[in-house]
């Protein structure tokens, strides 16, 4: 049975990950620092093939003892990812992310240079917040980087940490940089969550600005299928934009979650945008597509309809997360 190490295996899409890959027959574990936007682990699936190490990837002597078990592949994953609480503390965030990967992949380079360890697959799980703004067109993998966040320059820089330790420590490394992610296990500060959970308690839905900002909106478990064909079929120094081609405005996104729970419009507060919002992200992921013979499964419509359903049903989970978070608004300046 092949091992797997995923970091940040707590959060959204690790969440969602482990869930999938246990279902693959994978031994997996996972080592998240745990906090409170994290999922707690008896949400996880059930498996004598899961162990969980609650530690940050910064602590040189724990990180260096799991990776001393050997895996076939790690996935790295962990990072603080909400752009809102970047801007409240951008030096704190990007510190942790930044700091975290290079004493992670330094860890990795080392056991490699003394034998004590087999050369592992890495994929290296970025976003494509990394392109910053892209006014027309589709970014793909040449494209110019210009992060317009403390939370996408933190993933930027962290791609690069990537990149030296691929060209000159030879660590087999695919990056992946998927765009906006949605569905089970997301934290409610996130902007579908909250919304949803917000029409349950029939509350106001606030909307950034005029709500015309464009994302490419692409539902997790479509993330995870990606993910598992290149553990599969494994491609090293290799970058790889992962989307579904659908863009939606914001506002696209409120109408068709009020559409299907039958909300009336009159529930959204337009308030005032967040400093440095980007207005488009579009990702061309031909590349991966062609590579891999991929495709999401779920449009927006049926992937909504699915998350939806989820949160309506997963009160456990609701009121276990929550419970220390107050719905208030961050990343104001």
């Amino acid at each position: 049975m092949k091992k797997i190490l995923i970091t940040g295996g707590s959060g959204f899409i690790g969440t969602n990950l482990i869930n999938f890959l246990l279902q693959k027959n994978y031994k997996i574990t996972n080592v998240d620092k745990y906090s409170k936007i994290s999922t707690p682990e008896k949400f996880k699936i059930k498996s004598n093939h899961y162990k969980f190490c609650k530690f940050n990837i910064a602590n040189n002597k724990k990180i260096q003892n799991i990776l001393l078990t050997n895996f076939d592949t790690i996935i790295h994953l962990a990072a603080e990812s909400h752009v809102d609480r970047s801007i409240d503390e951008p030096k704190k965030f990007f510190f942790e992310n930044v700091s975290s990967t290079l004493n992670f992949y330094d860890t990795i380079r080392k056991l490699l240079k003394e034998e004590k360890i087999k050369q592992p697959k890495i994929i290296h799980i970025s976003t494509d917040e990394v392109y910053g703004s892209v006014a027309k067109g589709l970014s793909n993998e040449k494209s110019k980087i210009f992060s317009s966040s403390p939370y996408s320059a933190s993933k930027a820089a962290s791609e690069n940490i990537a990149q030296f330790y691929m060209k000159t420590f030879d660590l087999n490394i695919s990056i992946l940089r998927i765009s906006n992610n949605y569905g089970p296990f997301q934290f409610p500060e996130k902007f579908i969550p909250k919304t949803i959970l917000r029409i349950f308690k029939k509350k106001n839905i606030p909307l950034y600005g005029d709500g015309k900002n464009i994302r490419e909106w692409l539902y997790v478990e479509d993330t995870c299928e990606a993910i598992y064909l290149l553990i599969k079929n494994f491609v090293s120094n290799k970058i790889f934009n992962i989307g579904s081609s659908e863009k939606l405005s914001n506002k696209d996104v409120i109408v068709s979650i009020f559409k299907i729970c039958k909300y009336p419009m009159s529930k959204v507060d337009f308030v005032k945008d967040r400093p440095g919002h980007d207005f488009r992200y579009a990702l061309d992921s031909n590349s991966f597509k062609k590579t891999f013979n991929w495709k999401p499964k779920n449009n927006f419509k049926q992937g909504i309809k699915k998350t939806i359903i989820w949160y309506k049903k997963n009160h456990k989970w609701i009121n276990d997360i929550t419970k220390k978070y107050n719905d208030s608004r961050l990343g104001i300046r």
